[in-house]
């Protein structure tokens, strides 16, 4: 009882009046903030990448270091091609990633949730057409009637279809064969198909081990450039997350100019290479990966009204819908 009338008159009393709340509110704050400390720890990017400059990024942990602070952590997913990864990307198993010129045309198509975040600048000699050494096709026009290996969906299918036009052929004019790089690559070794429409670094692999020259590059063609992309949610309520990602490629690529000795050395060993084939490559390369542009999103609307009038896609799409959250377009 005495106890009783003791915690009574502390409380009653207004020093321990004060004293009981302060304990009491700092109680519910500390349990209100929980939650929000929780959710700022789970914010996640899950990458997808192919074997490239975010390959590299993997491998110095630069992006972890920098979001950190903010608490996201990040998971790596390697793929072998593009159409892959926007798959992953439709099915929410992937945040960001890597990607050429075509398939978000595609993914768009299809009706994903694909938004475009970043670019690379031009860089048309990293993709070709390949054909055996003393074949008996010299020039693009030479091409009509053949088979022509390709990645169905990727960067090289658009750039065959400008090709073929700046040449005066259409499209139907050849038979397009649809072969993963792996699997074009022994089709070409054993003479099964006629040409083969394929990307750095399967290209300057060809060039120096299977007796293969080039027949046409995308110069003049097709821009080819990279682009990244994530989804519309992700980049609606990420937008600092995906900003510092975009920083980070682009400092590897300002590294890399300046330094392309080392990069295709790194390059070497990531993609298990000799390095003289990596140097091919790396000096065919253009650096530099920035915002994306209305002029930018252009460029990807040709591309899709091309693949349009080729009935390779099924309906009509604006670009734009697929611009990212902060740009006015």
């Amino acid at each position: 009882m005495n106890r009783n009338k003791s915690w009574h008159s502390r409380f009653t009393s207004s020093t321990g009046r004060r004293r009981f709340l302060r304990t009491a509110l700092g109680a519910v704050a500390a349990t209100a903030l929980a939650p929000l400390t929780t959710f700022a720890a789970q914010r996640e990017l899950r990458i997808g990448h192919q074997k490239g400059s975010l390959s590299l990024l993997k491998a110095r942990g630069t992006l972890e270091k920098r979001l950190a602070p903010l608490g996201v952590t990040v998971k790596w997913i390697e793929f072998s091609a593009g159409p892959v990864q926007l798959e992953a990307l439709n099915v929410g198993s992937i945040d960001f990633g890597d990607v050429g010129e075509a398939p978000p045309i595609f993914s768009q198509a299809a009706g994903s949730s694909l938004v475009y975040v970043a670019a690379t600048v031009p860089r048309p000699a990293s993709e070709g057409v390949l054909v055996p050494n003393g074949s008996a096709i010299k020039s693009v026009a030479d091409l009509k009637g053949k088979k022509i290996a390709l990645n169905k969906g990727s960067n090289v299918h658009y750039f065959l279809v400008k090709l073929l036009e700046k040449s005066g052929l259409r499209y139907t004019d050849v038979t397009p064969v649809w072969l993963s790089p792996a699997d074009a690559r022994a089709a070409f070794e054993k003479g099964a198909i006629d040409a083969w429409a394929i990307w750095e670094p399967y290209l300057a692999a060809a060039e120096r081990t299977l007796s293969a020259h080039i027949l046409a590059d995308a110069s003049g063609v097709v821009k080819n450039r990279a682009y990244y992309f994530s989804s519309k949610e992700y980049a609606r309520t990420n937008a600092d997350v995906l900003k510092i990602a975009i920083d980070e490629v682009n400092q590897i690529d300002i590294w890399g100019k300046a330094n392309q000795n080392d990069l295709a050395a790194e390059f070497s060993a990531l993609m298990g290479l000799p390095k003289p084939i990596v140097d091919v490559m790396v000096s065919r390369s253009a650096f530099g990966t920035g915002p994306i542009t209305p002029a930018i999103l252009a460029e990807q609307q040709i591309i899709a009204d091309t693949f349009l009038d080729l009935k390779l896609i099924p309906k009509k799409i604006d670009v734009r819908e697929a611009a990212p959250p902060w740009l006015a377009v």
